[in-house]
């Protein structure tokens, strides 16, 4: 403990005289939030749909068969009421949820208006506005079917919508932005730091010195890893600090969750700059190894932009070894559905399988060099 403490104090004061690396640790993720939080606009779509039918009836089974016979919604549970419903859209098991009550189809026989619900989840907004479009669409089809006689009024619309937006009411795509630039920020800073580290002793000649002292590979490595976690997770609650102020960003969940999340998505990224950092030779060739390894996956294969789901299998394989596909999972449903443990536990564990399994690896390849 006392030779990795040692090296921890050395590193910090090595980051505070390098006013590049706190620059970039401490300054260029506000930047970052700042550039893409205002310019980013994009629309994506993932569908899975819950279903809960009251009525049972040919007619609600019709409806039913339409929305998954459209090719937008893919059948993902079956529920009969009470909290079952809150527990899927909690957990992220289903985006959307049509919901039919009792009567539905007494409603359409006696030419009234039958009404329904879609239940959408609204912290992607470009997806609730689309899963809106396309309910509407299914239903505006589906009213062809029956014509409305003896309607007061006259003839109307025999099945109406009545759509609902949890966690995002106002469809604000800021909402679903800025978790991911949250992860995407602080996986790139994170990494890219760390790659340098080790390296930067290599160039400098002090390699030998530190391979002469009396420390082990794994202290020598908790020791680099120790101020940079702490600079990063200063500078990423900064981050979801000035989301808060700037974009409304909400923080329903528990901040102590929230700090254990960033931690551990953290202490995988700077394990990863670390094992990049024992592979590279020049400071050059760590920060494009490490600017490739993390900037493509966090961006293309983590949700953050394309939707997994709708990614072919090979590629779904792929994205489970991304840190930050469950860390998005995580801090969104914290920040924006105020989850609990019980719902993001999952995620966590495999942060923190991630995070020991490079740590583990940077140590074994750092002492094969040290051999």
């Amino acid at each position: 403990m006392r030779s990795t403490l040692a090296v921890a104090r050395k590193e910090l004061r090595q980051i505070l005289r390098d006013r590049r690396t706190l620059m970039i640790l401490l300054f260029i993720p506000v930047f970052f939030l700042l550039l893409f939080g205002y310019a980013l606009n994009f629309d994506i779509r993932n569908i899975r749909l819950a279903v809960e039918d009251s009525d049972h009836s040919p007619e609600s089974r019709r409806l039913i068969s339409a929305f998954v016979n459209s090719g937008y919604f893919d059948l993902a549970a079956t529920v009969q009421g009470g909290d079952a419903l809150d527990a899927l859209m909690d957990a992220g098991a289903v985006r959307v949820a049509l919901v039919i009550p009792s009567g539905f189809a007494r409603s359409l026989h006696r030419g009234e208006p039958a009404d329904i619900e879609i239940i959408i989840n609204g912290d992607n907004a470009n997806t609730a506005a689309t899963v809106m479009g396309y309910a509407s669409t299914i239903l505006t089809t589906e009213s062809a079917r029956y014509v409305v006689r003896d309607a007061p009024g006259g003839a109307g619309p025999p099945v109406t919508l009545e759509p609902r937006v949890w966690y995002n009411p106002q469809l604000r795509s800021t909402l679903f932005l800025v978790p991911g630039l949250l992860a995407y920020i602080a996986m790139i800073t994170a990494v890219v730091s760390t790659a340098l580290a080790v390296v930067r002793e290599k160039e400098r000649g002090t390699m030998e010195q530190v391979r002469m002292a009396p420390i082990g590979t794994l202290p020598f490595i908790v020791g680099k890893s120790v101020p940079y976690l702490g600079i990063s997770l200063l500078s990423s609650l900064g981050v979801v600090v000035a989301s808060m102020v700037l974009f409304d960003l909400p923080v329903r969940g528990s901040w102590w969750l929230l700090l254990l999340s960033l931690s551990l998505f953290l202490i995988g990224a700077l394990g990863m700059g670390l094992f990049i950092s024992t592979i590279a030779d020049t400071q050059q060739v760590a920060f494009q190894v490490a600017l490739l390894s993390s900037f493509l996956p966090t961006i293309m294969l983590s949700g953050f932009i394309f939707p997994i789901a709708s990614m072919p299998a090979a590629l779904q394989v792929v994205t489970s070894v991304v840190p930050a596909r469950y860390f998005l999972v995580a801090l969104r449903a914290v920040v924006l559905k105020g989850a609990g443990f019980e719902v993001i536990g999952g995620q966590l564990l495999a942060l923190a399988i991630f995070a020991t399994v490079v740590i583990g690896f940077a140590a074994l390849r750092l002492r094969k060099e040290w051999a």
